[in-house]
């Protein structure tokens, strides 16, 4: 063998040395276990994977990397580069996106939700407050209005709500609480044990997540049209990772979102179609709540909860008339096609 290396066995070393150096690797952190509230997640990183030919791959751990409750945490010291979080479990920490927690807002579908979440994520007053943690907001986790799932009799009324003890995060907890409610802010993995100990009488979920952490399978009926809000889940970046991408690497992920949030929309869609029949082969009840008790609800819950909220935020010197506003515009822009 010749002692020396020829000239196009040490090229091929050394770019494979620069491909290795090269190559970047992430770490997400979400919770339970894969399900329609992360395909979004899964969808970037095989997005990303592909367009930079494996040169820049995402690892998504479900709860092997954080607490739920933990990962803006997590974010912020840089122990991983992505990460899925909901602005109740902190609300102090991410003060600017709770505007889209606020109850009876009006939206009616995920495609509303997505023109809302980026009208907000996309102010000035959010990203300057998630960069407080080190963080960028890369995209929503967009889920359909939240709706109840109880044990025993149905609860139609909302004096049937009075003294009800709720698993309800967010704005959505203030608005049961307003008639009377008890919510507790249990994590989503916890909701089924609370509910089956009967630490709690009924869990506000999203589709998805009643059958992810099995209320579904405690309950005896299911509230279709409360429709009292939603929770806002953003997904996250470490912004000191981010601005350390190369630009093709970031090209790679910024060009992914609107593809990953379709791929969401329409694996959420054929979940919906599905539920009717989850209900029928689970027993669960379909409860259709009265006209006037959801205008008697949106009327004791929502416009108090919202004045309390701008007044809250702009004593705390941030926009908070500015953000609601902006959401009301950009729903109607939404609603019209506009």
């Amino acid at each position: 063998m010749n002692k020396f290396l020829n000239g196009a066995a040490v090229c091929a070393i050394t770019f494979a040395f620069a491909s290795q150096a090269a190559a970047t690797e992430w770490n997400a952190s979400v919770w339970g276990k894969r399900r329609a509230f992360t395909e979004h997640v899964e969808k970037i990183a095989e997005l990303v994977s592909e367009k930079t030919n494996g040169e820049f791959t995402i690892n998504v751990s479900y709860g092997g990397l954080s607490k739920n409750t933990e990962n803006l945490d997590g974010i912020s010291i840089g122990a991983f580069e992505m990460a899925q979080f909901c602005a109740g479990y902190h609300r102090d920490k991410n003060r600017v996106i709770t505007v889209l927690e606020l109850p009876f807002l009006g939206v009616e579908n995920l495609e509303q939700e997505v023109a809302v979440s980026r009208a907000v994520y996309a102010h000035p007053a959010a990203a300057e407050e998630m960069a407080q943690w080190n963080a960028k907001l890369l995209m929503t986790s967009p889920m359909p209005q939240y709706n109840l799932v109880g044990t025993g009799d149905p609860r139609t009324t909302l004096e049937d709500f009075k003294g009800m003890r709720v698993r309800a995060t967010g704005g959505i907890g203030q608005a049961f609480e307003a008639v009377g409610g008890v919510p507790t802010s249990v994590t989503s993995a916890e909701a089924f044990q609370a509910m089956e100990a009967g630490v709690v009488d009924t869990v506000a979920f999203a589709q998805h997540a009643h059958l992810s952490f099995g209320t579904i399978n405690e309950a005896d009926w299911w509230t279709a049209n409360l429709n009292p809000g939603t929770v806002n889940c953003p997904v996250v970046v470490n912004l000191d990772a981010y601005e350390s991408l190369s630009d093709a690497e970031r090209e790679a992920l910024d060009s992914s979102v609107d593809e990953a949030l379709d791929y969401y929309l329409e694996n959420y869609a054929e979940l919906l179609k599905r539920w009717d029949a989850v209900l029928e082969e689970k027993g669960v009840e379909k409860v259709e709540i009265a006209p006037e008790v959801i205008a008697e609800f949106r009327a004791t819950a929502a416009d108090p909860i919202r004045d309390t909220w701008i007044k809250d935020m702009e004593a705390q010197g941030l926009p908070g008339q500015e953000l609601y506003d902006l959401v009301v515009k950009t729903l109607a822009e939404a609603k019209s096609g506009s």
